[in-house]
C-alpha cells in the first residue's frame, strides 16, 4: 500500500490547477488589452466621476441636474464596458462599403424601371428599409453598442460652462454671496494588470475627477412683504387671497417660488372674472440693501395701461355646440334652451337635462378659469365626446355704444361626439400547468343608449386554460373550460328617491349597475358565481375617489362534485384545518362596501405619486331574515383592507417604489359553533401582484407546513429521502393579510426597462383550530414569520401595453420544515417550487 503523504500529487488536481491557472492567466491579458480607454483619441480623457463638495442648504439634486457632462452610468450595467465589447465586432468601412453597395444597385434597378412610377416606389420604399438598419449602425454603433453608452470626453470647456450655471442657480436660491469653483484632476484608481508596464503618461492615465466646491455663505430671508397695486378691485382680490401666499416672512429667497407665485395670482384673479389678466403685469422687486442677509419684497400688479382699469368680465351667454365638428350645407342646427343656456345640434342626441348638470360656466356668472376648466374636465369625463372646449368671445359694442356691452363674454362649448358603438375583440392563449388554452374575449361599448349619456358595457368571455388538479389526480395536468359574462349601465347622476341640486355636479356622480356570471367546469366539479352591485361613485378631487356600494349580491353555486373530490375536501378539513370546502358549498353572500382611492399617479406610472386604498365591508346583517328560508348558507362577516404605495421618482425615468398592503376579516356570529366568512372573502398571498416568489394564492399561513397526503390522511413520503413531500399546491386562505414591496425601477435601452425587487409578507388566521395552531396570528410573533424574496425584473413598455416579466426566488421560507433560510437552494435550473416566473400586463403596483 502507498504510504500517505501531506505533499503526494494526485494526477487529476494537477490538472485541475494548470486549467485554472491558464484560465486565470488568460482573464488578466483580457483584461489588460480591454481597457475602455482604448477608445480616446490623441490627449483625450475619460470623464470618470464627479464629486460635489460644500453643499449645505441648497438643493444638491438641482445642482447636479445642471452638470453638462455626466460620467458613464455604471449602475446597474457598466455602460460603457457594453459598448466597448460592441466596438470589438464593429467594423464601419464594411457598413459604409455594403451600404454604398445597396443604394448603387437600387439606383440602377430604379433607373432601369423609369418611367414607371408605381415601380420606382417600391424600389425607393425597399432600398429605405434596408438601408435604415446599416444608417442607424453608422450613426450610433451596432446593437450592443447601442444598449451602452460612447465614453465621455472630457471638456474643460463645459466644466466652467457648469461652474456659470451653478453660480447663478445658487443667487436664484438666495444665496447672493456664493462662490463656485472647480478643479480637474487625472486620477484612475481602476485596476488594471496594464498599471504594472504602463508609463505616466500612457492610456491607462486618462481618467478624469471633476470636483465642484460651493462656497454658500449665509443666504438671504425675506424681512418684509410688501404690495404696490394700482387698482383696488384688484388688492381686494389679492389681499383676500393672501393666506394662500407662496411668500413668507423668513423664508429663504427663492425666484422658482417667486415664479409659482406669480401663476397662483394669476389663477387667482382669472377665477374672480379678471379674463384679460396675464403674468405679465405682475413684478416683484427685491431690496437686499436694507440690512445684511435680508430682502425686502415688493410685489407690483400695474394697470393695463395709463389711466385704465383691470376689467372684470361677466358671462352674458352661453352656447353649447354638442356636435362640433359636423358639417351639414344648407342646414341650421336645432336650438333649444334649458336654464338660459342654449344647445344646439343637428338632431338632439343627448339629454340636456344631464348636459345642463355638468356646466358650470352658467349665464349671468363672473369668468372663472377655475370653472371652465371644470367644465371641460366633467364633460370628458361622461365619455360621449371625442373632444370638448371652452371658448369666451368678448361682445363688441353695437350703434357706437361702448358701455352697454363691456366687461360682457360669450362662451361657447364646443364638443364632438364620438363612436357610439366600440367594440374589441381579443383571441390568445395560456400555456399553464404543460397545457395549452385558446381564449377569446368580446367587449361591446354602446354609449347614450337611452338618451342620458348612459354608458353600456357587455363583455363576453371564453377559453380554456391549463391547471393542476388541486386534490386526488397526483398534480395531473387537466384542462378547465371558463365562461362568462359582464353587463355594466353607468348613469352620470346618483339614482336617489329624491332630487339632487347643482351642488353635486362637481364630485362628478354616477351610479353604476353591474351584473356579472362565471361558469367552470373542472373534472372534479361544475361550479357557478352570480354576482350583482348597485355602486355610487363620485370624485372629490381629479385623484380621490369614493365608491358607495349599498347592495353587493354573490350566489355561489356547485351543481356537480365528485365524490373523490368532496372526499379529499373533508380530508383537509379533518387533517389540516383547511376551510377550501366552504368554497364548494351553496353560498349567499349579501354585503355592503365602501371604498376610498387616492391615486396621484398615470397609467405609466412616470409621476413622484401616492397611491392609498382603503375597503371596508360587512355582510350577512340581515341572515336571520330568511336564512332558513333558503336552501343557500349565508355568512356574516367584516372585512377591511388598506394598501399604501409610494413612487419615488430618482431621474426623469428611474424610481424607487415601496408598498404596504394589510387585511383582516372576520365573522361577527358563530355559524355551526365556528366563526367562518365565506371563501371568496378570505386573504391570499403570492402571485404577480404579490410575493412573487410564490406562486398565486400559495403563500402561508403563518409558520404551518402543509404536506401532501395519502388516502387515508397520512403524509405521504418521499422515498428518496424518507421525509414528507410538501404539497406547494395548495392555496393557503388567511385572515389576516400583512405584504410588502420594495421595487427600483431603471431603464435599459429604448422601451425595454429593469427592475430590482425585494417583497415580503404572510398569512395568517386568527382561529386556533388545534391542527393549525402555527397558523395563527399572534402579535408577539408576526414579524418574525415574515416570508421574503427577490429577484429581477423586465418590462416591455409600448405605452398603450407594459409587458411584465418578473423572476424571484425565495430568501426565507417561514413554512419551511428546518432551515427556513433557503436561498441557497436556489438552482438556475430545476428548482420549480424555489423559484417563480410572473408574466403580466402593467406594473405589478
Amino acid at each position: 500500500m502507498k504510504p500517505y503523504s501531506l505533499f503526494t500529487n494526485r494526477p487529476e488536481r494537477l490538472i485541475i490547477k494548470w486549467t485554472t491557472g491558464a484560465v486565470l492567466v488568460s482573464v488578466l491579458l483580457l483584461l489588460a488589452g480591454c481597457s475602455p480607454l482604448r477608445l480616446l483619441g490623441p490627449k483625450q480623457k475619460l470623464l470618470s466621476r464627479i464629486r460635489l463638495e460644500g453643499v449645505k442648504e441648497a438643493d444638491a439634486e438641482r445642482i447636479e441636474a445642471l452638470y453638462q457632462q455626466k460620467p458613464n452610468s455604471r449602475f446597474p450595467l457598466p455602460k460603457l464596458t457594453i459598448y466597448q465589447l460592441g466596438n470589438r465586432f464593429y467594423n464601419k468601412p464594411r457598413l459604409e462599403t455594403k451600404l454604398q453597395r445597396i443604394r448603387t444597385e437600387f439606383d440602377e434597378r430604379m433607373q432601369a424601371a423609369r418611367p414607371d412610377s408605381v415601380k420606382v416606389g417600391k424600389l425607393l420604399a425597399r432600398r429605405e428599409k434596408r438601408t435604415r438598419r446599416l444608417q442607424l449602425a453608422l450613426d450610433k454603433g451596432n446593437a450592443i453598442m447601442r444598449l451602452g453608452e460612447p465614453p465621455v470626453i472630457y471638456d474643460s470647456a463645459l466644466t466652467a460652462k457648469t461652474v456659470q450655471q451653478i453660480a447663478t442657480f445658487l443667487k436664484s436660491e438666495g444665496f447672493f454671496r456664493s462662490r463656485v469653483t472647480a478643479t480637474d484632476t487625472v486620477v484612475d484608481r481602476h485596476f488594471s494588470i496594464g498599471h504594472l508596464f504602463a508609463a505616466p503618461d500612457t492610456v491607462h492615465n486618462r481618467r478624469v475627477t471633476v470636483t465642484y466646491r460651493v462656497t454658500e455663505n449665509q443666504p438671504f430671508h425675506y424681512t418684509q412683504l410688501d404690495y404696490d397695486i394700482a387698482d383696488s378691485a384688484v388688492a381686494r382680490v389679492v389681499m383676500a387671497g393672501q393666506p394662500a401666499s407662496l411668500l413668507r416672512i423668513n423664508d429663504r429667497y427663492n425666484e422658482a417660488v417667486i415664479g409659482q407665485e406669480r401663476s397662483r395670482l394669476e389663477t387667482l384673479l382669472k377665477n374672480a372674472g379678471y379674463f384679460d389678466f396675464r403674468q405679465q403685469y405682475i413684478s416683484l422687486e427685491a431690496d437686499t440693501s436694507f440690512a445684511p442677509t435680508t430682502v425686502r419684497l415688493r410685489t407690483i400688479i400695474s394697470n393695463p395701461g395709463p389711466g385704465e382699469q383691470h376689467q372684470v368680465y361677466t358671462v352674458r351667454r352661453v352656447r353649447f355646440i354638442t356636435d362640433a365638428g359636423t358639417v351639414r350645407f344648407g342646414v341650421k342646427r336645432d336650438t333649444l334652451v334649458r336654464d338660459s343656456v342654449y344647445y344646439l345640434a343637428f338632431r338632439q342626441r343627448f339629454s340636456t337635462k344631464i348636459l345642463d348638470r355638468k356646466l358650470t360656466v352658467r349665464p349671468g356668472d363672473r369668468y372663472s378659469l377655475q370653472n371652465t376648466l371644470l367644465t371641460q374636465r366633467q364633460l370628458t369625463d361622461l365619455d360621449m365626446f371625442r373632444f370638448n372646449t371652452v371658448n369666451y368671445n368678448k361682445i363688441r359694442p353695437t350703434n357706437g355704444d361702448s358701455i352697454s356691452g363691456r366687461g360682457q363674454l360669450i362662451a361657447t362649448v364646443n364638443a364632438s361626439p364620438t363612436k357610439k358603438y366600440q367594440e374589441t375583440t381579443e383571441f390568445g392563449g395560456t400555456y399553464v400547468a404543460g397545457l395549452p388554452g385558446p381564449f377569446i374575449n368580446f367587449r361591446l361599448k354602446v354609449r347614450n343608449i337611452l338618451g342620458g349619456a348612459e354608458v353600456l358595457e357587455i363583455g363576453l368571455r371564453s377559453g380554456f386554460e391549463g391547471q393542476l388538479s388541486r386534490l386526488g389526480l397526483e398534480n395531473k395536468s387537466v384542462l378547465t373550460t371558463q365562461l362568462g359574462g359582464n353587463v355594466n349601465l353607468i348613469i352620470p347622476q346618483f339614482l336617489v328617491p329624491w332630487n339632487t341640486n347643482r351642488f353635486l355636479t362637481r364630485y362628478n356622480p354616477k351610479t353604476r349597475i353591474s351584473a356579472s356570471y362565471t361558469y367552470v367546469n373542472r373534472p372534479e366539479y361544475t361550479r357557478t358565481n352570480l354576482e350583482a352591485s348597485y355602486d355610487y361613485i363620485w370624485q372629490r378631487s381629479a385623484f380621490h375617489q369614493y365608491v358607495l356600494t349599498p347592495i353587493d349580491l354573490s350566489v355561489i353555486y356547485t351543481p356537480t362534485i365528485s365524490d373523490r373530490f368532496s372526499a379529499d375536501l373533508e380530508k383537509l378539513r379533518v387533517t389540516q384545518g383547511s376551510p377550501l370546502f366552504r368554497s364548494f358549498t351553496n353560498l349567499f353572500v349579501p354585503s355592503i362596501n365602501a371604498t376610498s382611492l387616492y391615486n396621484s399617479n398615470d397609467f405609466t406610472q412616470t409621476r413622484d405619486a401616492r397611491y392609498l386604498r382603503l375597503f371596508a365591508e360587512v355582510g350577512g346583517l340581515t341572515r336571520s331574515l330568511y336564512q332558513d328560508k333558503l336552501k343557500l348558507s349565508v355568512y356574516d362577516f367584516v372585512r377591511l383592507s388598506a394598501d399604501y404605495r409610494r413612487y419615488h421618482k430618482l431621474g426623469p425615468h428611474s424610481f424607487f417604489v415601496y408598498r404596504l398592503n394589510t387585511g383582516v376579516a372576520h365573522a361577527l356570529t358563530k355559524t355551526d359553533g365556528q366563526y367562518t366568512i365565506p371563501y371568496d372573502k378570505y386573504f391570499f398571498a403570492g402571485g404577480s401582484s404579490s410575493v412573487r416568489a410564490w406562486r398565486p394564492r400559495r403563500l402561508g399561513t403563518g409558520t404551518y407546513t402543509t404536506y401532501k397526503l395519502n388516502d387515508d390522511g397520512t403524509n405521504q413520503i418521499d422515498k428518496t429521502t424518507g421525509l414528507p413531500v410538501r404539497d406547494y399546491d395548495l392555496e393557503q386562505p388567511g385572515e389576516v393579510l400583512i405584504e410588502g414591496n420594495l421595487e427600483y425601477r431603471f431603464p435599459l435601452y429604448s422601451f425595454i426597462n429593469g427592475a430590482l425587487f425585494t417583497d415580503f409578507g404572510n398569512v395568517w388566521t386568527l382561529q386556533d383550530q388545534g391542527t393549525r395552531q402555527d397558523a395563527v396570528f399572534r402579535p408577539s410573533q408576526f414579524y418574525r414569520q415574515f416570508a421574503v424574496g427577490s429577484g429581477i425584473g423586465i418590462r416591455f413598455d409600448f405605452t398603450f401595453l407594459i409587458l411584465r416579466l418578473d423572476i424571484a426566488t425565495k430568501v426565507y421560507d417561514p413554512t419551511a420544515p428546518g432551515n427556513k433560510f433557503v436561498l441557497p437552494n436556489f438552482r438556475l435550473a430545476k428548482s420549480p417550487n424555489q423559484t417563480a416566473f410572473n408574466l403580466g400586463i402593467g406594473y405589478p403596483f
